[in-house]
């Protein structure tokens, strides 16, 4: 029975005239390169934008299930952070709040986002700024370049892109360790103002002083390691883009994002560009893609076998 039925499915794709072809497709594939951030919160995400419409809840939500996909995150529902927010009267209005909301909700980092700019109608705009803020204090920032493979033979398929953006962070961090520091106010016997002079001329590093990549263990120190701590207000990952429609560039990505979704509406791709919903959540995951890939969370791109119809 199984040969007949075979028989008869291939005697209709003949007798129909069309061809079943194989398509290959490459997927890009992602992963959370920084063990010591494996749960996750998303927060309500602000409206900077001139849009009153933008609904930051649907932006979080969009984010958290773009998110919740990468291996190695485990994410916090929206509405669970919510909820938790309210009853402690946290507004996310500065770092300790995060903090504080990290240790409520018991996970490794709060991601705290921001629409500033937001365009649904055709072509569509979106801009966003993410910042995520570490539950350990000592967690410093990420910076792009962060474990692209510097220095071996990998390093010359690094993009032109990644590159440029490495090498700008670089600059801004050597820039600052070389900017001299405020005066210190000591007090107390001489011997307290010689520990607290002692201290203040040590700067925790957070970056190496070339362009090959920061170490782990001076960025995010491993878990129950005996570095020093040294406290900072900066969020351990911040990565700001801006999508449009129009561009070449993000409708390639969005032609390949929508070629691996299950969707059976009609309009395929083009389709993306007039529901704002759908559009954004293709941003989320682009923006998602650009922060990780940007700091060692690339894979290799998954090879997908897909059966089309051809005349």
């Amino acid at each position: 029975m199984a040969e007949i039925r075979w028989a008869g499915c291939w005697m209709v794709v003949f007798l129909s005239g069309c061809h079943i072809v194989p398509e290959i497709a490459h997927q890009p594939m992602i992963h959370n390169p920084f063990p010591q951030l494996g749960k996750v919160a998303v927060a309500p995400f602000f409206n900077l934008s001139t849009d009153p419409s933008v609904n930051g809840r649907e932006f979080a939500a969009a984010y958290f299930n773009e998110l919740q996909q990468i291996p190695g995150f485990e994410v916090v529902p929206v509405g669970v952070v919510e909820q938790v927010m309210r009853e402690n009267a946290i507004d996310l209005s500065s770092p300790a709040d995060a903090r504080r909301l990290a240790k409520l909700l018991d996970v490794d980092a709060v991601v705290i986002g921001a629409v500033t700019e937001f365009t649904p109608f055709y072509p569509p705009r979106c801009g966003l700024r993410v910042e995520w803020y570490a539950h350990n204090p000592c967690f410093h920032p990420v910076p792009v370049g962060y474990g692209l493979p510097w220095g071996t033979t990998e390093e010359e398929y690094i993009p032109d892109r990644l590159r440029l953006e490495a090498e700008l962070e670089q600059a801004k961090v050597i820039a600052e360790e070389l900017s001299p520091a405020p005066p210190v106010e000591v007090s107390g016997t001489p011997g307290d103002q010689e520990a607290t002079a002692a201290a203040a001329s040590i700067k925790p590093v957070s970056a190496n002083s070339s362009a090959t990549g920061p170490l782990a263990e001076t960025v995010l120190p491993p878990p129950g390691g005996n570095e020093p701590c040294w406290p900072t207000d900066e969020p351990v990952l911040r990565h700001t883009s801006v999508y449009n429609g129009h561009d070449n560039d993000v409708v390639e990505a969005l032609k390949s994002y929508t070629s691996f979704q299950k969707d059976d509406r009609p309009g395929e791709w083009h389709a993306y560009l007039q529901r704002s919903h759908d559009f954004i959540r293709f941003c989320c995951r682009m923006h998602l893609y650009e922060m990780l890939t940007a700091r060692g969370g690339a894979d290799q791109t998954r090879v997908v076998f897909r059966m089309r119809p051809s005349r």
